[in-house]
């Protein structure tokens, strides 16, 4: 289990870390949207912007569903969810280690 979680969170901020797909995760952060809606003012076309879903999705962080002819998709909050636990490690590492330090110096008055 922890493997997979690992293997997710990973996928997803690799997934992340092209421009372009941040920018198509970004506007999906408004509400769901078909591709039509998500590439319209970038400067990549309909099918790339169709590949990076594809990347997003298989990543965890979208899904799609079929709505008449076009397909819409939406962020994925399991998958979002996935990165947000592996950052909040490190928070409560800071905030354990800040309660630390603010210990030692009531000790030190």
């Amino acid at each position: 289990m922890v493997k997979k979680r690992a293997a997710t969170y990973r996928k997803a901020l690799a997934a992340l870390g092209d421009p372009t797909r941040q920018e198509v995760f970004e506007r999906l952060a408004h509400g769901p949207r078909s591709v039509g809606e998500i590439a319209r003012g970038l400067p990549v076309s309909r099918p790339a912007v169709s590949q990076h879903l594809k990347v997003l999705k298989a990543a965890g962080l979208v899904t799609d569903e079929a709505n008449g002819t076009r397909r819409v998709y939406r962020i994925d909050p399991s998958g979002l969810g996935q990165i947000r636990a592996w950052l909040d490690q490190f928070w409560q590492d800071a905030l354990a280690a800040f309660q630390i330090e603010v210990e030692r110096d009531d000790d030190e008055t």
